[in-house]
């Protein structure tokens, strides 16, 4: 392993999985965090415990801010394992010379989620730093929510289960990139960043046969499909052609060489199911204004054990592999 602390070993890829079972997990490893994934299920599978830090830049981006992003990521991480989030931490910490002006519209945000959610932040810290010892402000966020469907694991993906996307993939690495880079859109390019717990919600009580749930952040859908594949020993075949992209998304990364799978999303969700519950899925999350382009794009298959096939509408096909390298630093 690399000496030095890289910046690729940020990005939810290949790198940052080395650097977590290195050193991370190398050193806590315990039986919960063996099992952990979004979230770790704990008090006899009863509450589900999720902890994330966010250092996003810019601060404030079309679709929301770093206020925003911190309570929907956590409390998505909570619904990826099924459950209602309830209780969250707050621990900020502020570069000295920071506008408070700033930092009221990001609390305004965050209380906002919060609400959306139906949780409350119960405990916190604060500290404020010179300057140049942080980048403006940097936010973690900790919650607890009560599991409403248990078993949900990527640990559990079968052959003959079938991979849903929730909505339209990339566009919050798209959009921080443009906003990072200076890029003039002539289109509405807005993140995708949104809570998540009332679609898994209806999804449970509808009755769907959910196999797993993971929202894809860094890394993109890449990640998420390429880490089930392995977890499950399975082979994940992705039709290209069914991928939903936005006409905004495709342009950036055809201008720039990105691929759309492989870039982040922050209220986007993989969902793996069974094949007799496809439908009724679709209409579920067809029934929420920011899943309305949910699409099936892939099937669970024994073809290619450990690895993501990507088929394309040529007839041709080839590995999607784990994203590797910096792509977008500080995106989330």
């Amino acid at each position: 392993m690399n000496k030095q602390i890289t910046l690729a070993m940020g990005n939810g890829g290949e790198e940052n999985n080395e650097l977590i079972s290195k050193i991370f997990y190398k050193a806590f490893k315990n039986e919960i965090l063996q099992k952990s994934e979004d979230a770790a299920v704990i008090h006899n599978g009863e509450l589900a415990f999720s902890t994330d830090s966010f250092t996003v830049s810019p601060l404030f981006f079309a679709g929301g801010d770093i206020g925003k992003l911190a309570v929907c990521g956590t409390c998505n991480d909570l619904a990826m394992m099924g459950a209602k989030p309830k209780y969250l931490t707050c621990s900020v910490i502020i570069e000295e010379g920071f506008a408070t002006r700033e930092l009221e519209k990001i609390v305004r945000s965050m209380k906002k989620e919060l609400q959306n959610n139906g949780a409350i932040v119960v405990s916190g810290d604060t500290k404020v730093v010179p300057r140049g010892s942080v980048d403006k402000i940097f936010i973690n966020t900790t919650g607890i929510g009560e599991i409403q469907q248990k078993g949900i694991s990527s640990n559990n993906i079968m052959q003959d289960d079938v991979i849903i996307v929730s909505r339209d993939v990339g566009r919050h690495g798209a959009t921080i990139f443009a906003a990072r880079e200076g890029i003039e859109l002539s289109s509405d390019l807005r993140s995708d960043c949104a809570s998540l717990t009332h679609q898994v919600q209806a999804l449970i009580e509808a009755g769907v046969q959910i196999t797993a749930l993971r929202d894809a952040t860094r890394g993109g859908v890449s990640a998420v499909l390429n880490e089930w594949a392995k977890q499950s020993n399975v082979c994940i075949e992705v039709k290209e052609d069914a991928i939903p992209v936005s006409q905004e998304v495709n342009g950036i990364c055809e201008m720039l060489g990105f691929e759309a799978l492989s870039l982040a999303n922050e209220g986007t969700f993989v969902l793996a199911i069974k094949k007799d519950s496809v439908q009724k899925a679709l209409d579920v999350l067809h029934s929420f204004e920011n899943s309305a382009n949910a699409a099936k794009i892939a099937k669970v298959s024994d073809a290619y054990v450990g690895k993501v096939i990507l088929l394309s509408s040529y007839g041709t096909k080839r590995f999607l592999d784990t994203p590797t390298g910096e792509l977008l630093p500080r995106i989330c």
